[in-house]
């Protein structure tokens, strides 16, 4: 892990809370989606800044639901007074809860509305249908497929870019929504293993930032294939754009990766 302060991207925000729903680290841009300062927060409860049936309710979603990866996610939830809905991700580690949010996306159902076509016969197609597949679903301007030593197996563009010739495979962030963004520290300041870690809105590094713009990639999302209990392959999405902040893309990208491995007895 990189000695650089551990900071999110700007599209969105983090919260790091206690078992009990106390704030113990807030990103710095905070107020913009929750309307309340990061140094306000920390040490506060939770619901001290929210309305209280939205919170519970939240709070009771995200404990009956995680993902393979261990990722629970709630969309279209108005946690204050204002006419802002969010989309949130929730993860725990080492006793503490990580809580994301991005403003929801105007095409919320969109990704997962389309997904169950997309999977028909997915465990018969060869490398290069999968990733067009994947490309279909994510709408990113090109997707690798590539084994576990990142040497690629598939590789399915709609535009050009430099050839990358292997994919990293793990040090990234799972998404970066613009590389060209500046990041937004995380109060209070350190590099925290427990949230930097596992963090889905975790900024990239400089030296991450400066490779991907040599590479012209924009934006990316990274979704790993396990088979019993390993990663084998890997999903690498980008584009020379910006992407839309969305949660529900990347939940779909990890169902989809999810029954392709089905094909390989994952």
């Amino acid at each position: 892990m990189s000695n650089e302060s551990f900071s999110v991207q700007q599209s969105g925000f983090l919260l790091e809370l206690s078992a009990d729903w106390i704030v113990l680290r807030a990103s710095e841009n905070v107020h913009r989606f929750l309307g309340e300062y990061h140094v306000r927060m920390v040490g506060e409860p939770l619901a001290k800044f929210t309305l209280a049936q939205p919170l519970h309710d939240l709070r009771n979603s995200l404990s009956r639901q995680r993902s393979a990866s261990g990722i629970a996610r709630a969309y279209r939830v108005r946690l204050t007074d204002g006419q802002t809905f969010l989309d949130i991700a929730f993860q725990q580690a080492d006793g503490r809860y990580i809580l994301e949010g991005v403003m929801s996306a105007d095409s919320f159902g969109a990704s997962m509305g389309t997904i169950s076509r997309l999977l028909e016969g997915l465990p018969d197609c060869d490398d290069a249908a999968v990733a067009r597949r994947m490309r279909a679903l994510c709408g990113f301007d090109r997707v690798l497929l590539a084994g576990s030593d990142g040497a690629l197996k598939a590789d399915c563009s709609r535009s050009n870019f430099p050839s990358r010739g292997t994919v990293d495979l793990g040090s990234l962030p799972p998404i970066v929504f613009d590389v060209n963004a500046e990041a937004v520290p995380v109060h209070p300041r350190g590099n925290d293993a427990a949230a930097s870690s596992i963090a889905l809105l975790r900024a990239p590094t400089r030296d991450q930032a400066e490779q991907l713009k040599s590479l012209g990639i924009r934006s990316l999302m990274n979704v790993p294939v396990s088979v019993n209990g390993k990663q084998a392959e890997i999903f690498s999405c980008d584009s020379q754009s910006p992407a839309k902040p969305c949660f529900e893309t990347h939940a779909a990208a990890e169902l989809f990766a999810q029954v392709y491995t089905m094909g390989k007895g994952g």
